[in-house]
């Protein structure tokens, strides 16, 4: 699992709309929130997804970009997006890398079936890329303001 001082381990992900996108095109003039969600369109990811969408203004105050990182594909994000007019930036990990990497992909148990999956986690990175927070296994409900008030108090 990543801590806090950690460097931000470094990807290049498409967006929604199939372009590349690397942590380092994203780090340098303003801080960066990189939340992991398991499911497009799901309930718990649409509102977190919304959540974010919704404090946008309060973000982009705090100089911070959201970034949201699930296994779906391009495709998936894109309608997910359009369907629920999210302005959160969606990144398609589909081999699962970006999760590898940040330590989130687990086995994780359902109704008494385990099997793997994105456990729920967010990081909050510094201009120069360094992990500032990072939160494993978070519940949707109110989380994009919490995160909010870390960005906020850096």
């Amino acid at each position: 699992m990543l801590q806090p001082g950690d460097h931000a381990p470094v990807f290049t992900l498409p967006n929604a709309d199939m372009g590349r996108v690397s942590l380092d095109q994203l780090l340098g003039q303003r801080n960066l929130v990189i939340y992991f969600y398991p499911k497009d369109d799901t309930p718990g990811c649409t509102m977190e997804a919304l959540d974010f969408t919704d404090l946008q203004a309060d973000f982009d105050a705090a100089e911070t970009d959201v970034v949201g990182i699930s296994r779906d594909t391009c495709t998936s994000h894109g309608a997910f997006r359009d369907k629920y007019g999210l302005t959160v930036q969606l990144l398609a990990d589909t081999e699962g890398e970006a999760c590898e990497a940040y330590g989130v992909w687990r086995e994780k148990e359902a109704h008494g079936e385990k099997r793997m999956g994105i456990v729920r986690s967010t990081f909050v990175v510094d201009k120069s890329g360094v992990i500032r927070h990072a939160l494993y296994d978070v519940k949707p409900k109110g989380h994009a303001a919490q995160i909010l008030e870390l960005v906020q108090a850096l």
